[in-house]
């Protein structure tokens, strides 16, 4: 969302109501999506043993109906904010949303989890990288562009990132419970290696960028940041060790994400 913010800018055309609105879509996506996996993943047990920080359902905090309740809420939250969006920059954009919440929701709900066959990072770049930088700039600027479409790919690959470093942590516990990840599928060390080609392609992304518009260049700035989980994961830290390792993806892919919509702006 930032970052396609940050697109925009870059033709000065930012409105500032539509881009609280899609950031208000992309957070509630974003916690109706950890919900509704905490829902899903409690009730088919797929969390006994689980390795990262504890769920709701599976440690028995939230009762299920609670949690999915919490979901529908949150999907609720930004089905509103993106009805104000379609309303004003196409209602064709009802379709997109549409394909977000059932995205969100079949990651592991429904009857054949698309998380479970190992094609979650496919969806999390599409809809974390692509729906959301080139969305967020269509509803501001109302044209598709080739800055944010490629804007969109490191966006796209640092959360991927996130998710590789997620199952790879939980190999073990996700092979036991029927869970065939990418990261079960691949085994530990072609994992890796996936990890640390996301994230270092994610970085290489910026270049093109930057000689759009130089100021991109900025997003550089979180390299360091983004080592540190990568060298972690290299060397072949595993199980609760990688919790870390997690946590500092995430921090890298704030510091690119604010750096690269700054960037752009300028």
């Amino acid at each position: 969302m930032l970052v396609g913010t940050g697109a925009a800018g870059a033709y000065g055309e930012v409105i500032w109501w539509r881009a609280a609105a899609a950031l208000t879509v992309a957070a509630a996506l974003q916690v109706g999506v950890n919900y509704a996996n905490d829902y899903s993943d409690g009730v088919r047990g797929a969390d006994i043993g689980r390795v990262g920080p504890y769920r709701l359902v599976a440690s028995g905090i939230a009762s299920p109906a609670s949690v999915r309740a919490a979901a529908v809420g949150a999907f609720a939250v930004a089905a509103v904010a993106g009805l104000a969006l379609a309303a004003a920059a196409g209602w064709w954009l009802l379709g997109v949303g549409f394909a977000c919440v059932a995205a969100a929701w079949l990651y592991t709900g429904g009857p054949r989890p698309y998380g479970y066959v190992g094609l979650g990072e496919v969806f999390v770049f599409a809809f974390f990288g692509l729906v959301a930088t080139v969305g967020t700039a269509y509803v501001q600027t109302h044209h598709f562009t080739a800055l944010e479409v490629v804007a969109a790919v490191p966006v796209g690959l640092m959360a991927v990132s996130l998710l590789v470093v997620n199952n790879l942590r939980d190999i073990g516990t996700d092979a036991a419970a029927g869970k065939r990840t990418l990261a079960v599928r691949l085994g530990a060390p072609r994992t890796r290696l996936l990890y640390v080609l996301c994230v270092g392609l994610a970085l290489a992304m910026v270049v093109p960028l930057g000689l759009q518009r130089s100021w991109a260049f900025l997003a550089l700035l979180a390299s360091p940041a983004a080592a540190v989980p990568a060298r972690a994961v290299a060397r072949g830290v595993e199980g609760p060790a990688l919790v870390p390792a997690l946590g500092a993806t995430g921090q890298a892919q704030l510091a690119m994400g604010v750096l690269l919509a700054l960037g752009l702006a300028l």
